[in-house]
């Protein structure tokens, strides 16, 4: 069982791997589930789940875990997102801050922000736009990705009020050209 603080990371084999990498990093121990294994872990310690499958994939999370996770950070997307996380709530220590991350098309100033998932848990959301450059407009970097997540993480930690933190713009892609 491992004695340091604990983070489950859901989505961290995609756009969220440097954030896996930075905890991993800053001496977490990061439990990340996802269907299938990622060429590197990071360090953290990755197990087999499917989001269509909460259940399964909570009792797989506590048993990695060993205990209590003291942070949680999300990336779920669609109609996963409100199961996966009521599924995963039990595993969280009572004061456990959460990083909801959103894609653009989930949430943005327009359509607004989807209510956090765990209420009784100090929620930050991350909304994840684009990037203007030379005239063009690209998706953002994993490293923009991971900046933006981990200041979510550090607001999170520093047990801030709940809110809903911006990464790149926001606008319909057709308003743009």
């Amino acid at each position: 069982m491992p004695s340091q603080r604990r983070a489950l990371v859901l989505g961290g084999t995609g756009m969220l791997a440097g954030c896996v990498e930075a905890l991993t990093s800053d001496g977490w121990y990061v439990v990340s589930p996802s269907r299938r294994r990622p060429l590197d872990t990071h360090g953290a310690v990755w197990i087999q789940a499917d989001w269509a499958q909460p259940d399964e994939l909570a009792e797989r999370a506590h048993i990695a875990l060993g205990g209590p996770a003291n942070l949680l950070v999300a990336w779920i997307h669609g109609s996963f997102r409100v199961p996966v996380l009521r599924a995963v709530s039990p595993l969280l220590q009572e004061d456990c801050p959460v990083v909801e991350v959103h894609g653009s098309a989930s949430a943005n100033p327009l359509q607004g922000c989807p209510e956090p998932v765990l209420a009784s848990h100090p929620t930050q959301q991350v909304v994840l736009g684009f990037r203007r450059n030379a005239g063009r407009t690209r998706w953002l970097t994993h490293r923009e990705t991971a900046e933006g997540v981990m200041a979510g993480v550090r607001r999170a930690l520093d047990g801030r009020q709940h809110a809903v933190h911006q990464v790149g713009e926001f606008r319909p892609w057709t308003a743009l050209h």
